[in-house]
């Protein structure tokens, strides 16, 4: 039986629709989102009006027709509504301000690792960088809608809104104890979302990066940590309490290395950017450090030829790839997405064998029809996927009262 929208229910929808297609089109024209969304002209010209309103859209001039009227072009308002995202990484706390295009307009980083830190220092870090950006850009505070964070660990939303007292971050790896949203940022007058920081990526790939129109697909984060954002009819697949995609911690050695969850044999521990170091210093690699430069290192001395790199290098592609054809046998993605730091530069020095071992790994069938790709934002992609959380909810809830126009 066909679902009985009432008529505010319906004009909401049609709100959303049609907003959402802008941002994601960035520009159009009325007959355009009429022909995009199956609404009727007369609908579009109506929710284009309330959107007006709520000062999101914009006239952008109009060009020649065949014979008739000029067309007029309609798009988003810059400048209409600011959103925050956060990225709470492994080096530190990276707070960026959006405008309603997606564009970034500032950014603020707080040097505060998650490795050793607890929780009250990365909040305090958190605070100070968003009260930066936010001094900052006094002039456009009032326009700014909301906060995303982007964390590390499961983000259990017990609401199912992921905003909130009822949101939680288990931060198992981390050691820390359970901490709640309000416990790491407080921002009068701004509501505070929150995800984990795989989920945020895969949430950027979806909207404007290397998912965008893809119904299925796998996007790995390969950093110190290894996260998943499983991607199922165009939306991410969260389970029932948020947590699904706990990749990094599925078992791929029934006694295999240490991971920081306290578990044994975890894909983390031996794919993990920790591990691939641990394990060329323990074939007698002098690594420098254990961040982006020894990784450099150990993959540079790989492809020089270097004994002890190939063997720590060839090992991990074996790892990753047999982890990665058991998700292809699992969801038979459309695409595969590698993101990260790790997962740059493993993909630029071994893309190619990388792919050959995923579809030797996998059934022939669902192995043949999946495309691996790198994560189209490589750099600063879950501060922008984190402020994908607040734009959804603008999205989703008109700034100010509309007309009874469906």
């Amino acid at each position: 039986m066909p679902e009985q929208l009432t008529t505010r229910e319906l004009r909401a929808r049609n709100r959303s629709r049609v907003l959402r297609e802008l941002v994601l089109s960035q520009e159009s024209t009325r007959a355009g989102l009429a022909l995009a969304l199956a609404l009727s002209p007369a609908t579009i010209t109506n929710v284009l009006a309330d959107l007006e309103a709520e000062g999101l859209v914009e006239d952008r001039g109009s060009v020649p027709s065949d014979g008739g009227r000029p067309i007029v072009k309609v798009g988003i308002r810059a400048g209409g509504a600011y959103v925050l995202g956060a990225d709470v990484g492994e080096k530190g706390v990276a707070v960026e301000l959006f405008d309603l295009a997606m564009t970034r307009v500032d950014r603020e980083f707080r040097d505060a690792a998650t490795r050793g830190a607890n929780p009250a220092e990365i909040a305090t870090a958190l605070q100070a960088a968003v009260d930066a950006i936010l001094g900052r850009n006094t002039a456009i505070r009032d326009r700014v809608v909301g906060l995303g964070l982007g964390l590390p660990g499961i983000v259990e939303d017990a609401g199912g809104s992921h905003a909130g007292h009822g949101v939680v971050l288990y931060a198992q790896s981390l050691g820390w104890p359970a901490v709640h949203l309000d416990e790491l940022v407080d921002v009068p007058g701004l509501q505070v979302l929150a995800d984990n920081g795989a989920k945020a990526l895969a949430a950027a790939e979806i909207w404007f990066g290397s998912v965008r129109g893809v119904d299925d697909a796998v996007v790995a984060l390969l950093g110190r940590g290894v996260g998943l954002g499983l991607v199922s009819s165009g939306r991410l697949l969260r389970g029932a309490r948020s947590s699904a995609g706990e990749w990094g911690h599925t078992k791929i050695a029934a006694d295999g290395r240490v991971c920081r969850c306290g578990g044994r044999g975890c894909l983390e521990a031996h794919v993990g950017s920790d591990a691939l170091i641990a394990a060329w210093r323990e074939r007698g690699g002098e690594p420098d450090g254990s961040g982006w430069r020894a990784l450099d290192a150990l993959v540079a001395a790989a492809d020089r030829g270097d004994a002890a790199a190939v063997a720590v290098v060839d090992e991990a592609l074996g790892t990753l790839a047999l982890s990665l054809a058991n998700l292809v046998n699992l969801t038979n993605p459309q695409k595969v997405v590698i993101g990260g730091w790790v997962g740059l530069r493993l993909m630029r020095s071994r893309r190619d064998e990388l792919e050959a071992r995923i579809r030797e790994a996998s059934l022939q069938r669902p192995g043949s029809q999946f495309e691996l790709e790198l994560c189209q934002f490589e750099g600063d992609s879950v501060a922008l996927g984190a402020a994908l959380l607040p734009l959804e909810k603008l999205i989703e809830t008109p700034v100010v009262a509309v007309s009874s126009r469906a």
